[in-house]
């Protein structure tokens, strides 16, 4: 039983470096969104102020319409005025221009404030574009160095899935698809050697009877706890592995 674990273990040991490439992908992906996500930020940003820029310049266009359409009134008003003799006529006409001037300075002082409003939008657009602009060109060298990477994540990926699917190939199929399930729940190791009496997967102590099934190597034997399956790493179906222990190869080689 013990050899048929063994390449399942060669397999295992496969997935734990498949796994950590996947980690590694996602935490390079994770860096490209943030990068992505900061530059979609100040497009936005750019976006609305130049639409509030738009919107503030038809306003402006609107109160200049006003004031001009004012002045033109007290100009009417003033040519009307110089032609009456009457003077309750005069005065009341001289009310409506007082009147009107009064309007035009209320809507003179408006305008002026969105002049400025302007001005200060127009500085924090350009600020804006300037920090898009800053923002796009440092990130380009690290997109770059993000993207090789991924591409060689992706490679050593394949080369890693080849040499698995060869092994598959060899692994006795009842026992692949256990192991299998177990990975799909877990994503971690699955097949673990018992030490001191301990899973090495969820570090609980188990009785002796359990270790001495783990060293018969006769059947597959399960932890009772997380449902990882046992191995007895000194066995000497293991001398020649790729998980045998240090010491235990460097014997064999001996």
């Amino acid at each position: 039983m013990l050899k048929a674990l063994t390449v399942i273990l060669e397999i295992q040991e496969l997935d734990m470096k498949m796994i950590q490439l996947m980690q590694l992908k996602k935490k390079r992906q994770l860096e490209l969104e943030k990068i992505n996500s900061t530059k979609n930020s100040l497009n936005r940003r750019v976006a609305e102020k130049q639409t509030e820029i738009l919107d503030l310049k038809k306003f402006i266009r609107l109160a200049e319409g006003e004031v001009n359409d004012i002045l033109e009134k007290i100009k009417k008003l003033e040519t009307q005025q110089a032609t009456i003799r009457k003077v309750d006529e005069y005065n009341v006409i001289t009310h409506e221009i007082s009147a009107a001037d009064r309007e035009r300075l209320a809507k003179e002082q408006r305008l002026s404030d969105m002049y400025d409003k302007l001005a200060l939008e127009e500085d924090t657009l350009k600020s804006l574009q300037e920090g898009l602009e800053a923002t796009s060109e440092n990130s380009k060298m690290l997109e770059e160095e993000i993207h090789n990477n991924i591409l060689q994540i992706n490679e050593e990926g394949r080369a890693l899935k080849s040499q698995r699917d060869l092994l598959v190939e060899q692994a006795e199929v009842d026992i692949f698809k256990i192991y299998e399930r177990l990975l799909k729940n877990k994503k971690d190791r699955v097949v673990v050697p018992l030490e001191n009496r301990c899973c090495s997967g969820c570090h609980i102590m188990l009785t002796a009877q359990h270790e001495n099934l783990v060293r018969k190597g006769e059947r597959l034997v399960f932890c009772e706890h997380c449902s990882r399956v046992h191995y007895w790493l000194e066995s000497k179906a293991l001398e020649d592995s790729t998980i045998a222990p240090k010491q235990r190869r460097r014997k064999a080689r001996a």
